[in-house]
This record gives structure tokens, sequence and C-alpha cells, in this order.
């Protein structure tokens, strides 16, 4: 199975809602690492935000699934805006992660201004498209392969300005099988 992934960041320490909680980083881990074993997952694409895309970033790396790491900013950039800003440590586990995608290449940095307000929708896009290439270059190899859009949530779309919905949604409207792995306890 080919993955494109989006999910929730870790709550912000004031959250007035719980989305994803740090105390859940493991048990979403197991899931993570679960839903990739059991589908065989063999590619991932995904950003690497504090959370589900790093966290799903090291299980695939644990796994030897091949993965790549689409950031809208350079690297400083994105580590302050998406990775740091949150309770825990995610900086060294960003910093890891992106040095062993970079050796290989994995890495995309789109370079988007910081100042692009639909940054992270558009960013949502090439994650999608990144792991549409991939599916569609080994289906030519194997009718048997699939994709699938995995969103890790708590279930339930924000109000307003929601990525993950977005990520959701394009999904949708490309017709790709969405899947999700919740991030509170069930």
């Amino acid at each position: 199975m080919i993955v494109a992934l989006a999910g929730r960041r870790i709550d912000a320490e004031n959250s007035k809602l719980t989305r994803f909680p740090l105390a859940n980083i493991g048990i979403v881990r197991e899931r993570i690492r679960d839903f990739f074993v059991i589908n065989k997952v063999s590619a991932l694409v995904c950003s690497g935000a504090c959370g589900s895309d790093l966290l799903a970033l090291e299980v695939a790396g644990e796994l030897g699934i091949h993965s790549i790491m689409v950031i809208p900013f350079k690297k400083d950039i994105f580590l302050a805006k998406s990775v740091s800003d949150r309770p825990g440590n995610w900086a060294i586990l960003f910093n890891s992660i992106y040095q062993n995608l970079n050796k290989e290449s994995a890495v995309i940095v789109l370079d988007y201004s910081i100042n692009d307000r639909n940054v992270y929708e558009k960013t949502n896009l090439e994650i999608i498209t990144r792991a549409c290439d991939i599916f569609n270059k080994v289906k030519k190899d194997s009718a048997k392969v699939k994709i699938s859009s995995v969103i890790i949530w708590e279930g339930q779309p924000k109000e307003t300005n929601d990525t993950t919905e977005h990520f959701r949604q394009e999904s949708l409207k490309r017709e790709i099988e969405i899947k999700e792995i919740y991030t509170l306890n069930t």
C-alpha cells in the first residue's frame, strides 16, 4: 500500500479542545505501527510536523518503509512554526528524520512564502500528488498495489481552518480510499 498521510499536531499547552494530547503519543504510535504492518505499507508521503507526521515517519523508518517528507518552508522556518512550538521534544526527532531522509534525497522543501495563507493546503496537494505518482509507477508492476490517504485525528473537523479536513476532502475528490487512525482513547 502507498500512503499519503496527514493529521493532528500535538495539542498546544493552552488548548481548550483535546485533539491529540501529548499523553497519547504511545498509543497513537502503536496504532500507526499496526496499520502499517497489517496493510503492508511500502511507501509513505507526509509532512514533518510534530505529532502525527513525525510519529508516522518514525515508525516507517523503523519498519524500513520508503518515506518522503514534504515541508512548505525551509527547514529552520518549518521547525519553528510546526515542530518546536508544541509540548514535547519534537525537534530532536524531526532533525534525525530530516537528516536520514535528506541523505536519500527524500525531503522536498517547497519553499513557499511564510505569508502565503494557503501554504498548508498547497502542501497537502503536493503530498497527495507525490503519493499518486509513486502509486502510478508501482501499479505498472503489480495490480495488487493500493493507495490510501491516512488521516490521524480525533474524528471531527475543526470549525474553521482545518488542514486535516482539507486533506480528507482533497483525497475524496481524487477518489482515494481514506483510512483513519484515532488520536483519542476509544
